[in-house]
């Protein structure tokens, strides 16, 4: 997956903190039991989702043709020698 350099754009790092937030305000709200402050975490985790998208509409995820590939090593791997 890091070949193709696969979410790091913008929008993706974008979308996942949003998510992130999310996952921690419900986690949070577990520990304190709130059910509303569970759904308004969840909420926002979903949002995260919708967020991400609208970020790569807008010209912020990767770019339609570009191929993010990782460029080939030419160093020599570090082995045991044998």
């Amino acid at each position: 997956m890091s070949g193709s350099a696969h979410g790091h754009t913008t929008a993706a790092w974008t979308g996942v903190g949003v998510s992130f937030i999310g996952f921690i305000i419900a986690a949070v709200a577990m520990v304190v039991p709130s059910p509303v402050l569970v759904a308004v975490g969840l909420v926002v985790a979903a949002l995260g989702a919708v967020v991400g998208k609208v970020m790569s509409m807008a010209g912020f995820g990767k770019k339609a043709g570009s191929s993010h590939t990782a460029a080939p090593s030419n160093q020599t791997p570090i082995g045991s020698g044998v």
